[in-house]
């Protein structure tokens, strides 16, 4: 099976990734997990992309999509991949489509985890992260241990709230998300490949709810 995984910072797409990953048996592929291997093997592609990403300009698409058609030619790809954050505009998603179409192959589908912005930012607004080991609590729902110890790596005072998740940051990760996604969306809507689920409900059942779309 060959998927895209979208949905807006926050809305779970970390997690139900995961999961679907492991169902269908296939590799969850993620843009920036490729940039940080490749930079951080020194290949060609790497090195590339490291000359823009120093300088904080975006990677070109001609870049991104030879990293991407390189990782659908390994082994573990040949019985379908989940595409997590890529594509993420329109002529990324034109360039993926000429990509499988000389491989002779298509999507299967495009899953949307739809969560509305004043959600988003709730949930990401009460997050906090341990710096040590990156175990993540939330205020409302999960709230860290009060003498400050992380209880999953036992580091004290590492617990903290990270700048992209201060609400100012969040509205604006939100905002670039809408206008590069909103198009994309479409796309795979007009293309007959979107399957919309409710990300506003528990993790269980928006597991639930991807799992009856896809099937």
């Amino acid at each position: 099976m060959r998927l895209i995984l979208l949905g807006p910072p926050g809305s779970g797409k970390g997690t139900q990734g995961v999961i679907l990953a492991e169902r269908h048996e296939i590799p969850q592929i993620s843009t920036g997990d490729l940039f940080r291997k490749n930079i951080s093997e020194g290949t060609e592609l790497g090195k590339r992309a490291e000359s823009y990403t120093k300088k904080g300009a975006l990677v070109p698409d001609g870049v991104v999509l030879d990293m991407v058609a390189d990782r659908l030619d390994e082994d573990d790809c040949q019985d379908g991949y989940l595409l997590d954050g890529f594509p993420r505009t329109v002529p990324q998603a034109e360039g993926l489509k000429e990509l499988l179409a000389k491989r002779n192959v298509s999507l299967d589908a495009v899953v949307l985890i739809d969560v509305p912005d004043e959600s988003i930012i709730e949930r990401l607004s009460s997050r906090r992260t341990c710096e040590a080991c990156g175990a993540i609590y939330n205020t409302k729902t999960n709230p860290p241990p009060a003498d400050g110890v992380c209880s999953a790596c036992g580091a004290k005072d590492k617990i903290v709230q990270r700048a992209d998740d201060v609400a100012e940051t969040i509205q604006q990760r939100l905002s670039v998300y809408h206008e590069s996604t909103a198009p994309l969306v479409e796309y795979y809507r007009d293309a007959g490949l979107l399957l919309e689920v409710d990300g506003n409900e528990p993790p269980d059942k928006v597991t639930e709810a991807i799992a009856e779309a896809l099937s």
